[in-house]
């Protein structure tokens, strides 16, 4: 079949959850069997999110070939167990410098360039590109921002010549904000039919709306909607506020979206989504009664986006675990020698988070050396391995001063120190190790047992280091290397084989975590912490 490509656009305010409404769309259509990927498109004028600071702009997710992308292609993943790449996320800064270098090259031929053909051209351009490879049936594209921004406009533009150009290929699908006005006790539509008018400016007409609300959305406003914004009465759907984002597919297909886009594109719906799995894993979260307590420790815990596939990793995990999870954030920066006791000591346990710079690290010293002395169940990621080899260096291997270079350039011993490869780099953006690399595990490891295999590829995102020169006094110690990368021999994951469970890896297992495939180390994690709850029980 032609591939068939749907819009997603959003209207009244920003974060009503467009990356979860084409996500669930995707899920529904890939348990029908058909071939489905989710791509974003940014209006920012960054090439890409790897060099924004987290309150700007939440998480950073990477893709296996090494892109540096939006949060919401976290989403995707989780939602369709599809791997995304670079050609899922596109910014504006991605196509002005794709659209400049090709002036620059002659390419226009000495014309001048303008935003109309030549920005849209290219946007247009970006967005096929995953259909001119024929692995997809459907191609979801999120356009980033609401409209009514300036820097959407080239975006819709190109949405709107696509429309005209690929006919019932194509659709629209609109979400807006349904707002509730507690002092008149209803629900008001005139935001949504302003959004709507809006789109219709710039010459979209959307096929369907999805109408985020707190409140149910009667029939009869549904129809007062469908008659004021030039719309199917059944191609309104409301997408009201569940406990769980992995709920929504659920609602999407109780109010028929996925058939009505299967229609809508020229496709005759056949019997129902294949979603028995997904249906499962939401029984366990359901039925979960007792809870397992772990806490983040991180210098951004205060922003709900900025561990985004941490925690919902986490989640998954303790969801298969038959778990509730009670995620405490600790603020690194607040975390002392004084108040680590009573801040750590009811968790069963405990996920040193990943980040850049000084900010907060002492912090994650103090709560290591208390989780390695009270031998609670410990997961270091990227930075958080990286502080666990400090902190065992200062504190077992007796090297006061150890650090990592990128904290104190000036440090005696560099137990964390830049790569080689990477000394003479001095752009920041897109130039780390990036994407999925092999790792072979110690056999006997408790790594290689929670993967059970030796063998594992994973994400990374860090230019820094474990330095193999101090690598055999730390063995020596009792932290064992146990995961090295083939190749260049780069120690990946370290871990203390007598604690209950303390491991640190490199790289970040939480990119490759979904809902139907959850990741092997996060299981193993949670499983130590439920064992470790059972034993204080106990005793």
């Amino acid at each position: 079949m032609e591939t068939k490509y749907i819009f997603v656009t959003g209207g009244v305010v920003s974060s009503l959850g467009k990356g979860i409404i084409s996500s669930s769309l995707a899920c529904l259509l890939k348990a029908r069997g058909y071939r489905v990927t989710i791509q974003k498109f940014d209006p920012y004028i960054n090439i890409d999110p790897g060099t924004l600071n987290p309150y700007e702009h939440g998480e950073c997710y990477v893709t296996v070939d090494g892109h540096e992308a939006d949060l919401d292609l976290g989403h995707y993943e989780r939602f369709t167990n599809v791997r995304t790449t670079r050609a899922n996320n596109v910014t504006t800064g991605r196509i002005y410098q794709s659209v400049i270098d090709k002036e620059r090259h002659g390419d226009y031929l000495g014309k001048t360039v303008q935003i109309v053909p030549h920005i849209t051209d290219e946007i247009k351009r970006n967005v096929k590109l995953l259909g001119n490879t024929g692995n997809f049936d459907y191609i979801i594209t999120e356009i980033g921002g609401t409209v009514g921004d300036i820097e959407s406009l080239p975006y819709l533009e190109s949405v709107r010549q696509l429309r005209w150009e690929l006919g019932t290929n194509s659709l629209c699908i609109h979400l807006t904000y349904v707002p509730y006005i507690a002092a008149a006790k209803e629900l008001k539509t005139k935001p949504t039919q302003h959004s709507v008018k809006q789109l219709q400016e710039v010459g979209i007409q959307p096929d369907i709306l999805v109408l985020r609300t707190e409140k149910h959305i009667s029939t009869e406003m549904r129809k007062k909607i469908a008659l004021f914004c030039n719309v199917a009465p059944d191609s309104v759907i409301q997408s009201i506020d569940v406990n769980s984002i992995y709920k929504v597919p659920i609602k999407m297909h109780e109010q028929h979206l996925d058939e009505i886009v299967l229609r809508k594109t020229g496709v005759t719906p056949e019997g129902e989504p294949h979603m028995e799995p997904w249906l499962n894993f939401l029984d366990k979260m359901d039925r979960a009664t007792e809870t397992v307590n772990i806490g983040l420790v991180g210098k951004y815990v205060e922003l709900q986006d900025a561990y985004k596939s941490i925690n919902e990793a986490l989640f998954q995990a303790a969801t298969y675990a038959d778990r509730k999870l009670n995620l405490v954030y600790i603020h690194s920066e607040k975390l002392t020698e004084v108040d680590v006791d009573q801040k750590l000591s009811g968790l069963d346990g405990v996920i040193i988070a990943p980040g850049f710079g000084q900010r907060g690290i002492e912090g994650k010293f103090v709560a290591l050396k208390w989780c390695r002395e009270h031998d609670v169940p410990t997961f270091g990621i990227c930075l958080g391995m990286q502080c666990m080899v400090i902190e065992f260096a200062r504190n077992v291997l007796g090297l006061t001063d150890a650090n990592s270079t990128e904290m104190d350039h000036s440090t005696p011993y560099n137990v964390i120190d830049l790569m080689e490869e990477q000394k003479s780099i001095s752009n920041m953006g897109g130039t780390m190790r990036l994407g999925a690399f092999d790792c072979t595990l110690r056999p006997g490891s408790k790594a290689a047992q929670a993967y059970g295999k030796t063998d594992i590829s994973e994400r990374h995102r860090h230019r820094f280091e474990f330095n193999n020169e101090y690598r055999d006094r730390f063995e020596a110690a009792g932290m064992q290397c146990v995961g090295e990368n083939p190749a260049t021999h780069l120690v990946e994951v370290v871990e203390i084989p007598e604690k209950r469970w303390f491991i640190g890896t490199q790289y970040h297992p939480e990119y490759s975590s979904t809902v139907l495939s959850p990741n092997p180390i996060f299981l193993s994690f949670i499983n130590a912490a439920i064992e470790y709850h059972s034993e204080k029980a106990k005793a």
